[in-house]
């Protein structure tokens, strides 16, 4: 049963046994639904030459959709920091790295003949391994978390203000080398160290909501117009105000997510949410043989109606594909095989910070 509230902010003290944090799942629910709809609009429009309806929602979510998904994905950092170096690299660094090997190989597969036809096999197969360098297609998420991870733990010794300004100023610098593992860990560092540093502020923020409805809902509501002003005048791509608009947004997404736990509505994002890592793996594959099918037989005019169907047929086709995975014995895709493990599998809380 998940928390009706959240793990107490101060300190952060260990969960029951198999608790997880109900906001937090809403919150996540909404960030993986709206990656999806990103890379499924906008390959629509790529495709078709012209943009929809559903531009102007990708558009808006832009300066938060990432930034509040690393900052959660630092939240629960605090209560596993001080595990040993082992157990930490085990469930922090081979946990995504097995992961990621898994699906760059399956996303490439799909993807390696029509390389092969452009350039060679012998090309498609040096891609292959360069993907182990440059972050291949949608994974770039899994390919850094493990990065910042260690990143973390090795500069705990320093002090938290000056690792959190540096990220800061990295983010505003506009780091852009072309090598995407660079370039997005200097943009996303800090959130992801935020929810790290300042997880107890996070959870009183979400206690306050839960607390406060009706003032919380007035918040999101000035904070939906600030943001949908900032990005319709192209001022959200601004420096210092793309860092305040993340950390607004994902101030935004919690609130949201506790809104949505104490009222229990639209279980569908918590389900998305404790299942997000699956959606986040297997997603390419239904949404792009959907928007292939769409835009090929013309049975939908609409660019609008098409980027919606497939950002829904991508959620729900990523969730049949896990499904059919646990029916037929491929577990191995959506979880890690006891072989690939380098450190015991101990009983405990499932926090989302392990997924």
């Amino acid at each position: 049963m998940a928390l009706s509230g959240t793990i107490a902010a101060s300190g952060l003290p260990k969960a029951p046994s198999a608790a997880r944090v109900d906001w937090v799942d809403y919150a996540k629910g909404i960030c993986i639904v709206m990656v999806v709809m990103m890379h499924s609009v906008l390959g629509v429009e790529i495709a078709a030459g012209q943009t929809g309806f559903m531009h102007v929602a990708v558009a808006f979510a832009k300066p938060f959709r990432m930034p509040d998904f690393f900052l959660i994905s630092g939240l629960f950092l605090p209560l596993v920091i001080d595990r040993d170096w082992r157990t930490y690299l085990d469930r922090k660094v081979v946990h995504f790295a097995y992961f990621y090997v898994v699906w760059v190989t399956i996303q490439f597969g799909f993807k390696a003949p029509a390389f092969a036809a452009e350039t060679s096999w012998r090309e498609a197969g040096l891609l292959y391994l360069e993907s182990f360098v440059e972050p291949f297609g949608t994974l770039w998420f899994i390919y850094l978390l493990p990065i910042f991870f260690v990143i973390t733990k090795l500069t705990r010794r320093v002090p938290p203000l000056a690792i959190w300004l540096i990220a800061a100023a990295l983010e505003t610098a506009r780091i852009s080398t072309g090598w995407t593992a660079i370039d997005e860990s200097c943009a996303r560092f800090v959130y992801f160290y935020s929810g790290y540093l300042f997880a107890p502020y996070v959870f009183a923020l979400s206690d306050r909501a839960r607390n406060h409805p009706a003032l919380a809902l007035a918040a999101l509501a000035a904070w939906a117009l600030l943001n949908a002003g900032l990005v319709a005048r192209g001022a959200s791509e601004w420096k210092i105000v793309s860092l305040a608009l993340g950390f607004a947004g994902a101030c935004a997404i919690i609130t949201m997510g506790t809104l949505l736990a104490r009222a229990q509505w639209l279980n569908f994002f918590r389900f998305c949410g404790e299942h997000s890592i699956v959606i986040y793996l297997a997603f390419f594959l239904p949404m792009a043989a959907t928007r292939t099918l769409l835009l090929r037989t013309g049975v939908i005019p609409d660019i609008g109606t098409v980027s919606l169907t497939v950002t829904i047929v991508g959620v729900i086709g990523s969730l049949a594909i896990w499904y059919v995975a646990l029916r037929v014995n491929a577990r191995f895709l959506f979880e890690r095989p006891q072989t690939f493990w380098i450190a015991p599998k101990k009983a405990g809380p499932v926090l989302q910070a392990a997924e």
